[in-house]
Order: structure tokens, then C-alpha cells, then sequence
């Protein structure tokens, strides 16, 4: 059975690796894959759309997914199982939703309160490594999904609010929702929504920020434009995005998640 593992603890800590510990040391048959352990501390929002990009490309398995500001309080820990058999464990605060949702929707949720599954010891802090990791574990290993505790239902699962991009005559208005490690953008915004726009292939753009303007062309690929030029493109998951030529747009627009984009026929 094959775990995925998706965090934003890092890697500078021993916290990923004792993880993997405690699931070898349940499942020890388990095939274990780092989805990224690279999401921002406590971006909730940002986890579930890398998961929810992400999970298609992987085998079936157990998910198992963290980015959880809440540890330790009342947020609840569960176990949903997706209408395509796959399994997801992690905290409710709409981290798995959004992957559950597009592979098929919820049809089983879980909360996890059967203690026998978890470790000897809890901590306040990591339960990472206390709660959710040995009960993908068991569950990888063969344990029922309903042995993790009682049955929740979906509807009362904490949900994410989306944002949407605003389609106007000649703009689109949108978000950044991630930016990659090469500086490119992604935002909220389909190729669907440009072409609802007016704004089409090789058009050239204005890319508005809150204080900053910048001219870009939309095209395919970063090759379509010189070396240090702006180019607006469809990303590999489906997203526009906006990347300079042999450089970093997020270093150069001072962008971060969060932030207004605005793209406007020029």
C-alpha cells in the first residue's frame, strides 16, 4: 500500500523523517511518497490545492496530509474515504477537501478517536507523529476505515473558501495562489477566463499589482519570449501563471500567495 505525505514542516527539522519512522514501524510493507514538505508554515489554503494537484499523478493509496495551526485545540482529526477508494487522514480544516472533491467527492467520513491506533503517548504538538501518521499506518497495513472512530457527516467537515477570479471586458482579476521555487506565479485564473476576457494567445498584457504595472505577452511556454521578458502562460495544472524568461517573476513583482493580480489587454 503506498502513503503520500504531504506537509509544511520542511526539512530542516527531524520532524518528516520521524514520521516516516512511525509508519515503517506499523506498515513496515508501505511504500511511502513525499508529495513536498514545502508548504508555507500554516498556509492551509496552499496545501490543499498542491494536494488536490498533486493526487491525481499518484497511485492510489492512503493520503496522508498536515498543515495544521490548530494542533492541540478543537479542530478534529479524520479520516475521509474518496468516491474512487482512496483514503485521506488529516486535521478538518479543509486541508483534504478540495482533493477528496475532485477525485470523485466524500462518501465516508471518520473521526479519529480510537485511541488504540494512535501512539502510547501523545503530544499537544505533533500530532503528526502521535495521531495521524500511525493511523495511515494501520490503515495502510489493512485496518477498516471505521475502526478510527465514529462516523461524521460530510456536510459538518470544515470547508475552504475559494477564491474566484472576476472576469471583466479586456481583464481578468485574480489571486496568487502559489509560487514555485523558480519564481513563477500561479494564479486563480483559467485559460477559459482570458478568452472570456478578450485576452487571447500572443496578446500582449498588463499585469497590475497593488502599486507596480509590468507588460507581459501571453503565449505558451517561457521559450516564446527573450531571456528577462514576461510571459503569461497555462501552467501544467491547468492555472495561468506568470513567469519571467531565465528569471523570477515572484522576486521581481515582490509577490507572495495572497496578493491581487490583475490582467488587462494592453
Amino acid at each position: 500500500m503506498v502513503v503520500t505525505f504531504l506537509t509544511d514542516f520542511g526539512l530542516e527539522d527531524d520532524f518528516v523523517g520521524v514520521c516516516h519512522g512511525v509508519i515503517k514501524r506499523i506498515a513496515p510493507d508501505a511504500t511511502v511518497i513525499d508529495i513536498t514538505h514545502g508548504i508555507r508554515p500554516q498556509a492551509v489554503f496552499e496545501g490543499a490545492l498542491t494536494l488536490a494537484n498533486a493526487l491525481p499523478y499518484m497511485p492510489e493509496g492512503v493520503h496522508l496530509a498536515v498543515v495544521d495551526p490548530e494542533v492541540g485545540g478543537k479542530r478534529r482529526p479524520i479520516a475521509l474515504r474518496g468516491g474512487d477508494g482512496r483514503i485521506y487522514v488529516g486535521p478538518d480544516n479543509g486541508l483534504l477537501v478540495p482533493a477528496v472533491e475532485r477525485l470523485g467527492g466524500i462518501t465516508d467520513a471518520y473521526e479519529l478517536a480510537n485511541t488504540s491506533l494512535w501512539l502510547e503517548r501523545v503530544s499537544r504538538t505533533f500530532h503528526a507523529r502521535d495521531v495521524f501518521s500511525p493511523v495511515a499506518a494501520h490503515l495502510a497495513a489493512g485496518a477498516p476505515l471505521a475502526d478510527v472512530g465514529p462516523a461524521l457527516e460530510p456536510s459538518t467537515l470544515v470547508q475552504l473558501s475559494l477564491p474566484e477570479p472576476v472576469v471583466g471586458a479586456w481583464s481578468v482579476s485574480g489571486r496568487c495562489i502559489a509560487v514555485d521555487r523558480f519564481g513563477n506565479v500561479q494564479l486563480n485564473v483559467r485559460v477559459v477566463d482570458l478568452e472570456q476576457a478578450g485576452i487571447e494567445a500572443g496578446a500582449r498584457v498588463e499585469v497590475a499589482l497593488a502599486t507596480e504595472r509590468y507588460y507581459a505577452v501571453v503565449a505558451e511556454t517561457f521559450a516564446d519570449v527573450p531571456s528577462g521578458e514576461i510571459v503569461v502562460y497555462e501552467d501544467a495544472y491547468q492555472n495561468v501563471s506568470i513567469a519571467i524568461s531565465r528569471g523570477s517573476a515572484a522576486e521581481t513583482f515582490s509577490i507572495s500567495p495572497g496578493d491581487d493580480v490583475t490582467l488587462r489587454l494592453a
